[in-house]
């Protein structure tokens, strides 16, 4: 489990083939360097979210670590479009201590978006990402005002527009200078991983009424729900 509060950038230094093909496929490992501040508890087998994908580190020294990205990895994520000197955010994984800053994410991608737009504001900048044909399903779970990780990055949804499947953020002057967003161009692919609390609500909101229309203890959940509120209304009075 991660924050979504970026605690460095570290640099792609070397990307190697791996043979993934028991499971599907190849993949690669990924050596990332300049990264000491997210080393210095490290251990074998911990995890490293690395532009908001959450991967684990299969060897390190006091600078540099490597990870391995699996084919289904490739398939959500852009690390498949890294190059050897890409900055990358990096984030380790919360432990009992962490100051909570940012909002609950797994670090598990759920597609790329595009960047459509950037618009200078003077001391920020407005980003506006379109969310695929094929994933068009995410917009339910991305309202203003709630939360969403791009790369990595906590950040405060501004608006949305469910029929042109947009949505924008906005950035300001001292986040950009620590992630890597900022450096994108119009086009680029960005990890999005949307809110899971809105995911569960989702789950449970579907699962009831499933249930009511299959006629499975629907009017019985109903009156459950009926009674919890007449309840804390008499509790209130």
């Amino acid at each position: 489990m991660f924050t979504g509060i970026v605690e460095i950038m570290g640099k792609v230094i070397d990307i190697a083939p791996l043979d993934f093909s028991e499971s599907g496929g190849k993949g690669f490992s990924i050596t990332i360097g300049e990264a000491t501040e997210v080393l210095v508890d490290c251990h074998l087998g911990d995890s490293i979210a690395v532009n908001g994908t959450c991967l684990t580190v299969t060897e390190f020294d006091a600078s540099t670590f490597k990870v391995g990205v699996a084919p289904e990895t490739l398939r959500k994520t852009n690390l498949g479009s890294l190059k050897v000197g890409d900055p990358v955010n990096l984030e380790r994984a919360m432990n009992a201590h962490t100051r909570f800053g940012g909002h609950m994410v797994q670090g598990h991608v759920d597609t790329t978006v595009s960047i459509v737009s950037k618009t200078d504001d003077g001391n920020a900048i407005t980003f506006v990402f379109e969310v695929s044909e094929e994933y068009k399903q995410l917009m339910d779970y991305i309202v203003p005002k709630g939360f969403i990780c791009l790369d990595g990055t906590s950040l405060t949804v501004i608006d949305v527009d469910d029929a042109k499947r947009t949505f924008s953020i906005m950035m300001i002057a001292y986040t950009q200078t620590k992630v890597v967003i900022p450096r994108k161009a119009l086009g680029d692919q960005v990890n999005v991983e949307v809110d899971m609390m809105g995911k569960y609500a989702s789950k449970g909101v579907e699962s009831m009424i499933q249930r009511f229309l299959n006629g499975e203890e629907g009017e019985a959940v109903v009156a459950k729900i009926v009674d919890r509120v007449l309840a804390k209304r008499a509790a209130s009075n």
